[in-house]
């Protein structure tokens, strides 16, 4: 099944050439990342396992740990689970620049509708997602929420006010390195 979910990701690339992940099995519990990727333009991508692949969506600002920011996530091509420790240089062609770990963990699914529990999947589809993230940069609720803009899809991620929440602390800013390997990517460039 992940297979075909992954037919965008692997129709992009040149994997032999990338030497970017293609494939990886599910963890013990579901995790995520978020990827610091130096390409065309400075982003971060925010990565959920959900159902055999990371659901992705590309943050231009990053993540925040202030709940007043809402910063705009743009839906990417789902990537293969082995994406979560993936760190380098991506040569000319699709994504082309740098990729360090910004941070990674496990997460868990608090997404409620009506009082009663909503799998992954489906409250991506419904367009609303709220997940506790347990990394070193990012903890705490997170909600991730669609939105249509000038006629494309688009999600806001908010971080929510909890005890993980800190206006005063930006991480983007403050802590630019890899959480596997303590490099930045000018470091790998």
């Amino acid at each position: 099944m992940s297979g075909k979910k992954l037919a965008t990701y692997h129709r992009k690339r040149a994997l032999e050439r990338s030497g970017e992940p293609s494939g990886g099995e599910p963890g013990d519990e579901p995790r995520f990342v978020v990827q610091k990727h130096d390409a065309s333009s400075l982003h971060y991508d925010f990565r959920l396992e959900v159902d055999g692949v990371l659901k992705s969506w590309a943050v231009p600002k990053g993540p925040s740990l202030d709940p007043r920011e809402k910063r705009l996530a743009t839906p990417t091509e789902d990537h293969p689970l082995d994406y979560v420790e993936f760190e380098g240089g991506i040569p000319e062609g699709y994504g082309a620049g740098t990729v360090v770990v910004w941070d990674t963990g496990t997460y868990r699914n608090d997404t409620e509708r009506g009082g009663e529990p909503v799998a992954m999947a489906d409250g991506l589809s419904a367009g609303h997602v709220k997940v506790w993230l347990d990394g070193e940069k990012l903890r705490g609720a997170f909600a991730l929420s669609r939105t249509d803009f000038r006629g494309r899809e688009q999600w806001l991620l908010v971080k929510v006010d909890d005890e993980g929440a800190d206006r005063r602390r930006d991480p983007v800013s403050t802590q630019p390195e890899s959480v596997l390997t303590g490099r930045t990517n000018d470091e790998l460039r």
